[in-house]
C-alpha cells in the first residue's frame, strides 16, 4: 500500500521528496480556507451549514474569497515574495472557481496547505501544489504578521 507522502505526490506531481512535509494526520474539522486564515476550528466554504464570514456573498468565486479573507486583514498584493513582517496567501482558481488556499509559513522558506479533510503540508513554493487538482495559484493577499506566532494545528505531528 502507497504511503501517504506518495499518495501526495501523485496528485501533485511538482512536489519531490524534498519539496514536501506531512505535517499533521489527517482532521475535518477545519479545511484550506479555513487554515489559510489562521482557523483551526472551523470549515470554510460559503455553502450551507458551513462557517463564512458575515456579510460576504456565499458563493464560489475569486472576488467571494478575496472578500471572505480580507474579514481576517488580507488585502490582495501583487506576488507571493516573502517580505518581512508580512503573512502571505494564495487562493487557487482551477475553471474560474477558487479551489484551494495556502499561506506562507513562519520564516517565508515554506507554504502551508491543508488537503481537504486530509493531511496539513508544507510545499516549497505556492506553486507545488498546483496543476489538476487545484489549479494555479491565481490570487496573492498579505497582511501583517501578527505579534504572536500562528497557533499549531490539530495533531500536529512535528
Amino acid at each position: 500500500m502507497p504511503s501517504s507522502k506518495t499518495n501526495i505526490r501523485n496528485s501533485f506531481p511538482r512536489l519531490s521528496n524534498t519539496d514536501l512535509k506531512i505535517t499533521s494526520d489527517p482532521d475535518d474539522q477545519y479545511n484550506c480556507i479555513a487554515w489559510a486564515a489562521g482557523v483551526s476550528t472551523q470549515w470554510w466554504w460559503p455553502a450551507e451549514f458551513k462557517h463564512w464570514p458575515a456579510g460576504v456573498p456565499r458563493e464560489v468565486t475569486v472576488d467571494a474569497f478575496a472578500q471572505a479573507f480580507a474579514t481576517v486583514g488580507f488585502t490582495v498584493c501583487a506576488t507571493p515574495d516573502s517580505e518581512d513582517g508580512v503573512e502571505k496567501i494564495a487562493i487557487y482558481v482551477k475553471s474560474g472557481r477558487p479551489t484551494h488556499a495556502a499561506f506562507v509559513t513562519p520564516g517565508g522558506k515554506w507554504w502551508g496547505s491543508k488537503l481537504g479533510a486530509s493531511h496539513d503540508i508544507e510545499h516549497r513554493t505556492p506553486y507545488g501544489v498546483g496543476g489538476n487538482v487545484y489549479g494555479e495559484p491565481a490570487v496573492f493577499m498579505q497582511r501583517s504578521a501578527p505579534s504572536a506566532p500562528r497557533p499549531k494545528m490539530p495533531n500536529t505531528l512535528a
